[in-house]
């Protein structure tokens, strides 16, 4: 398995891999923090690892969604003039019109009548990738990150993401988060440019771009449940 990725992706589920001559099974762990590992030897192949990931699957999600990260049980919402949704930490009352695209005026995010989730859905990611583009790029400086891109997408469970071409990925869910949480969640993926698992050095690494980091670990996780993440959204 010398050539076997760092990062297996498999569905909306992305595994970080490490090889161990110790093992003598697959270990697969849901860390704390709602990352997906795998343990591996040295013999398994990619394709017996794929067959028991998709296998565990359900087992995952279950997993994950108990670290409410993204919230255990998202609350459920009405399309409807008065409604709520939250961007960037506060709350936005919805507005009913006659027709157009989702947009935030006035202080009132506008839906057309008949729209639905993947409506709002596909706003939040339109205006979150120039936002975050943004708001990445002195993190970046700062940490001396090779980033090669950044794209907003439904992530299932996980806040964010990075591939090892530099490419990070964010939920688009996160864009209902305060903006220094937002950066907390961006912080921890461009560490994982440098680092791939969540040993001591990647916490060093995130330490000294943001000190102080357990606050906000802490904050994002008791804030999980107040997100809005419909099924046509994860």
């Amino acid at each position: 398995m010398s050539d076997f990725p760092g990062v297996l992706r498999v569905g909306g589920l992305e595994v970080a891999v490490s090889v161990s001559e110790r093992r003598r099974s697959v270990r697969l762990t849901v860390e704390r923090d709602a990352s997906v590992t795998a343990v591996v030897p040295p013999q398994v192949s990619k394709a017996e690892l794929v067959k028991m990931v998709e296998a565990k699957r359900s087992w995952l999600y279950r997993k994950l969604a108990e670290k409410r990260d993204l919230g255990e049980a998202p609350p459920e919402k009405e399309y409807v003039s008065g409604e709520g949704f939250l961007y960037l930490g506060r709350s936005y009352r919805l507005r009913i019109v006659a027709s157009g695209d989702v947009r935030l005026i006035r202080g009132r995010l506008e839906l057309a009548k008949g729209g639905a989730a993947k409506d709002l859905v596909r706003w939040y990611r339109r205006v979150g990738e120039p936002w975050l583009r943004k708001r990445v790029q002195p993190w970046v400086s700062r940490m001396g990150a090779e980033m090669t891109g950044l794209r907003v997408r439904p992530l299932g469970y996980r806040w964010g993401s990075c591939s090892q071409d530099g490419q990070v990925n964010i939920h688009w869910a996160t864009m209902q988060l305060p903006p220094t949480l937002i950066d907390y969640v961006l912080v921890h993926e461009l560490a994982h440019l440098q680092r791939p698992d969540h040993g001591p050095e990647f916490w060093r690494i995130v330490e000294r771009a943001m000190p102080g980091y357990e606050d906000y670990r802490q904050r994002l996780r008791s804030r999980g449940n107040e997100l809005w993440l419909p099924e046509e959204g994860r």
